[in-house]
């Protein structure tokens, strides 16, 4: 077996495992969503273009997610300070809080398919996903950390940035973490 079968056994059976997990929470809302939340959790606020590439999807794709996600209170759009042609997008508080009960009920649903893993194998998964995470850009999550808002984790996404995109002053655009153009280095 050489490293890259290695790599693609493990990234199957992650995705599997995801897959079965998502299932197993029995929540309606489209994986799309979660992934938009925490792109803009670890990202920042995002110009729609930009949360497209990203994200991998089409823009009209991406423009009928936010619409839905709006609407439901979990981002807000708010014309770019710079160019008012160009929407920029941020989760809101409710949005991460969403997000991160998700979260907790992904992992309530992940845990009895992998409960009986080993110490050694615990360690074996720790070591991998410290790996690969470094790789594309992850900050490492110290062990019990929260991302929930109103906590030292969640500076992924900093609510001055937030309140920027919202309020739309004028001034120079809202921060953002990383690019599309460096996230697509950074995963090859």
């Amino acid at each position: 077996m050489t490293r890259d079968d290695d790599l693609q056994r493990l990234l199957l059976a992650v995705h599997a495992l995801t897959r079965i997990a998502a299932i197993d929470t029995q929540n309606d809302a489209p994986a799309a969503q979660w992934r938009t939340l925490t792109l803009l959790r670890d990202h920042g606020p995002q110009r729609l273009g930009d949360l497209a590439t990203l994200s991998r999807v089409s823009q009209p794709g991406m423009t009928r997610l936010v619409h839905q996600m709006d609407a439901a209170g979990l981002v807000a759009r708010a014309a770019h300070p710079g160019d008012s042609r160009v929407s920029v997008v941020a989760a809101t508080d409710q949005g991460l809080e969403a997000l991160e009960r998700w979260y907790e009920q992904f992992r309530a649903a992940l845990s009895p398919h992998v409960a009986d893993l080993s110490d050694d194998e615990w360690q074996a998964v720790g070591v991998a996903a410290a790996a690969l995470s470094s790789r594309v850009g992850m900050a490492p999550l110290r062990p019990g950390a929260s991302t929930a808002p109103g906590t030292p984790e969640a500076a992924h996404a900093p609510r001055a940035a937030v309140e920027a995109v919202s309020t739309a002053s004028g001034s120079a655009s809202a921060p953002r973490r990383t690019s599309p153009n460096k996230q697509k280095e950074a995963v090859r």
